[in-house]
């Protein structure tokens, strides 16, 4: 089905460190904390589609409202909520005008570091969403706290940055499992396993990796890779190739100008009507009709109100 991996042959979605900043890379703990107000109000409350290669945010919407697009979804959210944007996702804003809120960005290292401390993460940065049902002063309390620790280095500094963000990731995951109807927890050693690939997936989707050698790569075999996605995914991993396949192609049509060919080949299709058949089958619409279709519409939530936000902080 797939070739080797070529560059991409057009313009692609811009790759950015923070918003506005070229690409570098970071540390594996590093994390950052700003008031959304200050990006957001010299673009004239407007955030262009862009990606971050290897950093995750969620964003504590305190007052106002806005609309996200995300992938290709439309997301349009009010005070108060959570918004989860996992690295790599294309993502851009449309704010009410005076939108208050807070943005948290941490390292993909340093997530999987917490990772590897509590399975139950890894639902955290899979697709994303809108969360509501917080309480927004409990959330704002932690990042004041959070943005404290970031602005000095008192005893034990590193260790208290640790504890207060656990304490929002929980929120958030809990958050998450609430909208999902999930009470129980996912499995924890299949969660683990099954995190574990989706991070392999990302480096190789576009290599046409058969499920077989993932497993080895990961050092089970097959049938514990398929039950462990199975358990946490509720679809065996070939799909959870296909889905990141397909995941890239929408982006590629909505974001860039590269035609239906030279997306085909970007991801590894040696058949380039075999990639129409792939993507028509997963869309319901050709590649050519999915670019002109409107963008989905996704969850939206109310209420309006005004509060200050924190200072700016950055370790």
């Amino acid at each position: 089905m797939q070739q080797a991996i070529r560059p991409v042959p057009k313009s692609a979605v811009p790759l950015f460190f923070l918003y506005g900043e070229p690409r570098r890379s970071v540390g594996p703990r590093f994390l950052h904390l700003e008031m959304l107000e200050e990006r957001s109000r010299p673009t004239d409350w407007h955030i262009r589609p862009h990606a971050h290669a290897d950093l995750h945010q969620i964003f504590l919407i305190t007052t106002g409202a806005g609309r996200m697009d995300a992938d290709g979804q439309v997301v349009r959210f009010g005070a108060p909520c959570l918004l989860t944007v996992p690295a790599r996702t294309v993502h851009g804003f449309t704010w009410q005008t005076d939108t208050c809120g807070h943005v948290l960005t941490l390292a993909d290292a340093y997530w999987r570091d917490l990772l590897a401390r509590e399975p139950d993460f890894s639902s955290l940065f899979t697709a994303p969403g809108c969360l509501t049902g917080l309480a927004p002063g409990e959330m704002e309390a932690r990042l004041t706290l959070l943005a404290r620790e970031l602005a000095w280095s008192a005893p034990a500094h590193a260790a208290a940055v640790d504890s207060l963000l656990l304490m929002v990731l929980v929120e958030t995951v809990r958050l998450q499992r609430l909208a999902a109807g999930q009470a129980r927890p996912l499995p924890g050693k299949a969660a683990e396993l099954v995190a574990r690939f989706r991070a392999l997936v990302e480096t190789k989707y576009r290599a046409g990796v058969a499920v077989e050698q993932y497993a080895r790569l990961l050092g089970v075999t097959p049938a514990m890779l398929r039950r462990a996605c199975m358990s946490v995914a509720g679809c065996p991993p070939v799909q959870l190739v296909q889905d990141r396949v397909f995941l890239e192609a929408q982006r590629i049509l909505l974001y860039t100008n590269m035609n239906v060919s030279e997306a085909a080949t970007y991801l590894g299709f040696r058949d380039h009507a075999y990639f129409s058949r792939f993507f028509t089958k997963h869309a319901g619409d050709s590649p050519r009709a999915f670019r002109t279709r409107p963008p989905l519409v996704g969850q939206s939530s109310a209420g309006l109100g005004r509060k200050n936000t924190l200072a700016t902080t950055i370790a």
